[in-house]
């Protein structure tokens, strides 16, 4: 997965809406509560619980999970 298509995918958050998601040999990373930080000038795909911002690396994600 690249950083667009992880972008696209996380969309849906909306800061009412909980993100579990798993990375490739590594433990699954929930947040709380996500919100998709608006694309900035690093390139970096971002989340946020309000008081954290999460940076994903796209290409190790092996699935995602919204609820």
């Amino acid at each position: 997965m690249d950083s667009t298509a992880l972008r696209t995918a996380l969309k849906e958050l909306n800061g009412q809406r909980d993100l579990r998601i798993e990375f490739a040999g590594a433990h699954p990373c929930i947040v709380k509560r996500a919100l998709l930080v608006p694309q900035e000038s690093d390139g970096l795909v971002k989340v946020t619980d309000g008081s954290h911002i999460y940076v994903f690396d796209a290409e190790r994600v092996a699935w995602i999970e919204i609820g």
